[in-house]
């Protein structure tokens, strides 16, 4: 098979998220008559660069796992045809579903996302606040692709667009699209509920391009009420070495420093953010449930 080649669309793009972040500074200082958080933006944006940093190692490592996948097990021979750029658009945003919403109700992987979360803020510069870790282990939710068959290099070409897609979606600037758009796509909308702390939009629109599976899958909630954004208990600090490693800091000390049984240590690893082996923990199901149950209440 003639394998094509591929520029690094995220390297390319870099001057792009540069120009677009200062003008929605300017648009919401300007515009909106709002105060800009700078300290905030220059954490996200470090971190941004720290990603792009450590991506030159992780993505070398994790092509080479995928390229062993794929020469050892794949089932098809996918070739690089426009059907298949098609197939493969739905296939890794159904895969980008999954990990994301995994993420989030699982404390391993939520350790690295957390990072994304942890602005106070909604802005362009969010989209840049990439963990430094993730990259090392969010993999094996891919891999399920190489064994289909599609190649490696066109895994990573549609991970990166659909990075690429999600950067614009990170404003306030935009409020809602038409109805055709929000119905099918991930909007600016959408994703501001994700990236809420309001009981009712904890863990919901985890899409990547697609609104469908969270459609599908029972994780959709609408725009309603004004995002309050952040985390539920917040790290407060611009500090991109604690934003980066805080969380993993708190899961190895529960793992480790926590007195019972080993079990319930690995449990720590599994169970979602929030989780306590002797059950004082509160869940961010908890949380949406008692908001439920007040508004049931309340009618």
């Amino acid at each position: 098979m003639q394998i094509p080649e591929f520029p690094n669309l995220i390297h390319y793009a870099i001057p792009i998220f540069i120009a677009t972040v200062i003008i929605e500074v300017i648009l919401t200082v300007k515009v909106k008559l709002q105060e800009y958080e700078y300290k905030d933006a220059a954490t996200s944006i470090a971190m941004g660069l720290g990603n792009v940093s450590i991506g030159l190692i992780s993505k070398t490592l994790v092509l080479a796992v995928f390229y062993l996948v794929y020469k050892s097990f794949h089932l098809f021979d996918i070739p690089f045809v426009w059907w298949s750029w098609i197939l493969i658009l739905f296939a890794e945003d159904l895969v980008y579903y999954w990990f994301h919403r995994i993420s989030h109700e699982n404390r391993f992987f939520w350790a690295s996302h957390i990072v994304h979360h942890s602005s106070q803020k909604y802005n362009l510069s969010t989209a840049l606040r990439q963990t430094w870790t993730g990259s090392f282990i969010s993999f094996i939710f891919w891999i399920p692709l190489v064994l289909i068959g599609f190649h490696p290099v066109m895994i990573l070409v549609q991970m990166s667009i659909s990075l690429l897609y999600q950067y614009w979606i990170h404003t306030e600037l935009i409020t809602k699209l038409p109805k055709w758009f929000e119905c099918i796509f991930n909007t600016p909308s959408h994703h501001r509920v994700h990236h809420a702390t309001n009981p009712q939009y904890l863990d919901r629109n985890h899409a990547g391009i697609f609104i469908i599976w969270d459609r599908f899958f029972g994780t959709f909630e609408p725009e309603v009420e004004k995002p309050v954004y952040g985390l539920t208990t917040n790290i407060n600090t611009f500090n991109p070495l604690k934003v980066a490693f805080l969380e993993w800091f708190g899961l190895f000390k529960d793992v480790f420093y926590t007195k019972t049984t080993l079990f319930n240590k690995l449990k720590y690893f599994l169970k979602p953010p929030g989780w306590k082996h002797d059950g004082t923990g509160i869940l961010s199901s908890d949380i949406r449930k008692d908001w439920e149950t007040k508004q049931k209440s309340e009618r």
